[in-house]
């Protein structure tokens, strides 16, 4: 079943760099979106003029995308990756990261019912930077 997966993320990707003409860094599903993170730097490539290259990709995949820019300094990974929800302070230390939304209703959005987007999101960033113990919304 992996393998299944596997390939057709291939695909999506291969699809995407064409449309785009953007490089992907990689591709994951993330609850009911695909999430393409392309290289730093990539991301007007990659949302084209006005965002249609997202119009032309949800069409084509019959999913909603999301597009985020990868980040090689943790902070502003996790900043990318809450994108476009604003963050409006962040700040490390011993290896919990500290979220602080500009209102009560993002950060209602960062957190999620039973903090599932804020564990999720969590899981993800702990991919790329495994010293990561835990992320805050405060």
């Amino acid at each position: 079943m992996a393998l299944k997966l596997d390939t057709e993320l291939i695909r999506l990707i291969s699809l995407f760099e064409k449309i785009t003409r953007s490089k992907v860094r990689d591709c994951f599903y993330f609850k009911d979106k695909l999430v393409f993170m392309v290289e730093k730097g990539e991301m007007p490539k990659a949302l084209g003029k006005n965002k249609g290259n997202i119009f032309k990709i949800e069409k084509l995949v019959k999913k909603k995308i999301k597009i985020m820019e990868y980040s090689s300094e943790m902070l502003q990974f996790i900043i990318n990756l809450f994108a476009p929800l604003k963050v409006q302070d962040i700040n490390e230390e011993e290896n919990i990261v500290t979220i602080t939304g500009p209102d009560t209703k993002t950060k209602g959005l960062m957190i999620g019912a039973q903090a599932q987007n804020l564990r999720a999101y969590e899981t993800i960033a702990k991919q790329y930077f495994p010293q990561l113990e835990e992320i805050k919304v405060v």
